[in-house]
């Protein structure tokens, strides 16, 4: 087990219950030593005057706010809103400061399992947004996705806090309930999530074999232990006479910088580019192959949550290593993170954005996202709002942004209502009737509280289903039809 003060400088992992990756540089040549500071915050201002005159502002505007102020004053609480406001300023989602009850929990969800919603979150123009939940996580499971705005928690504003407090707000015990509400693009109306916090599996790495010799390994984050469990995954499959690979880092936040170079590795002829590092002087270091390809085609699977360490490997395994990227378009987050918990000697830390990443070919995908060769986008229902259960019952004749989520839901089931635009009509009564009679509750044809909740079990039981997967289908559609034409080469 390694030490705590080591990990911190390894792995950035977040505190909305569940994980805030963000990709974190280990050693890397010409960019870790230029990023480390002297010992002490005070190293960086000697022999300047103008940086001694602007920290004597602030102990002076700090010293009037003690001496003046009507109440009496909460020393930490004034210099964790001044770093805080210092790193506000930087207009940077990425950079931010933990104070010692957030290190705390940071370091505990590094040491092992942690309770919560799960979800990964940056704050963007001071709302809480989600970047990705994680997988089989009960933010996943209740329907919140990537790109999702996080406007309340149990009835208290996260508009304007700082992200942390914000995330505070949305940790809890396990068991207890997360009444969240999201504004998500496309939708007029907020929506109405109820999460129950649960303990976050920190496993991986998970890896199954498909029909025709297809292996599938998906990576839900790039922590610590991810590379070395990929390798024992790829090993097992390899052994099964594996002919193709799909990996899949759908909703995959992203993680450490070293984890992702080591499992490209795999995949990237020697010699060649897997990433680069850009520095604020546009000085760039490039971090290249040392492994060697594989016989077997390769595809990898991403959407929208598909984050920073995620975008790299898809990266360079598709401009590095000739492999297809299949489904939606993915998060565009290109910048690289550091901590600093020593140098503020109380427990605290500060987490710096200290470099942007770049494609093998030299894109910046940052806030662009990369785009997959094959586009594939999931059913409506995977992305349904959930049923507003404070409005219903919802009967023939209404018309309502949740008749619609429901007709999403009966025809996503294979119940057939005749239209999904929001109008309550006989056929959508019938569809109705249909499902109660299939899940033994009265036939009225209304949805009452035990009627919606049904539906939203039930296709959340179809989502995870992978059946019912277009986009994975399609990767393996796409591995298979690549084995085909390798096998009929003369």
């Amino acid at each position: 087990m390694m030490k705590k003060r080591s990990a911190l400088l390894l792995v950035i992992v977040g505190l909305l219950g569940g994980s805030l990756l963000t990709l974190v540089l280990m050693t890397y040549p010409g960019i870790a030593s230029q990023a480390t500071p002297g010992e002490g915050l005070l190293a960086s201002v000697t022999g300047n005057t103008q940086q001694k005159n602007d920290l004597k502002k602030i102990e002076t505007a700090m010293d009037l706010i003690s001496s003046n102020y009507y109440k009496d004053v909460d020393q930490t609480k004034l210099i964790d809103g001044a770093i805080n406001g210092m790193m506000e300023s930087l207009g940077d989602p990425y950079s931010n400061y933990m104070g010692q009850e957030t290190a705390a929990q940071f370091e505990e969800s590094i040491e092992g399992s942690f309770t919560g919603i799960g979800a990964e979150v940056s704050s963007q123009d001071g709302n809480v947004v989600v970047v990705s939940p994680i997988k089989g996580s009960p933010a996943e499971k209740a329907g919140i996705r990537a790109k999702d705005m996080i406007m309340s928690v149990n009835g208290e504003s996260l508009q304007g806090l700082e992200l942390n407090k914000a995330v505070n707000k949305i940790r809890g015990p396990k068991g207890s309930e997360a009444k969240v509400q999201v504004k998500r693009a496309g939708s007029s109306e907020l929506i109405d999530f109820v999460i129950v916090r649960d303990d976050i599996d920190l496993e991986t790495v998970y890896a199954h074999m498909e029909d025709g010799g297809i292996g599938v390994i998906a990576i839900t984050q790039f922590s610590l232990n991810t590379g070395d469990r990929f390798k024992e995954e790829l090993a097992k499959l390899e052994k099964q006479n594996m002919k193709g690979l799909v990996i899949d880092v759908r909703n995959d936040p992203g993680g450490v910088l070293q984890v992702v170079i080591d499992i490209a590795e795999q995949f990237v002829p020697k010699g060649k580019v897997i990433v680069q590092v850009e520095d604020k002087n546009g000085k760039k270091e490039q971090s290249k192959s040392n492994g060697s390809a594989k016989a077997y085609p390769v595809t990898v699977l991403m959407n929208k949550g598909s984050a920073s360490a995620s975008e790299i490997l898809a990266g360079a395994l598709q401009q590095s290593a000739g492999a297809k990227l299949i489904g939606e378009n993915s998060f565009g987050k290109g910048t690289v993170q550091t901590s600093y918990d020593k140098q503020m000697g109380d427990g605290s830390l500060l987490k710096i954005t200290i470099a942007k990443w770049l494609t093998p070919n030299g894109d910046w995908i940052h806030e662009k996202g990369i785009k997959p060769d094959i586009a594939v986008d999931q059913p409506d229902y995977f992305s349904v709002a959930p049923i507003n259960k404070e409005k219903l019952p919802l009967k023939y004749d209404s018309n309502s942004s949740d008749v619609k989520s429901a007709q999403t839901m009966l025809r996503g089931l294979d119940f057939k209502p005749d239209r999904v635009d929001g109008y309550y009509d006989q056929k959508t009564e019938e569809a109705v009737k249909a499902f109660q009679k299939q899940k033994g509750i009265q036939a009225t044809g209304q949805i009452d509280e035990k009627t919606a909740e049904s539906l939203e079990a039930a296709l959340i039981e179809r989502i995870a289903n992978p059946q019912y997967d277009a986009q994975l289908k399609r990767a393996i559609e796409n591995v298979s039809k690549d084995i085909s034409s390798a096998v009929s080469k003369p």
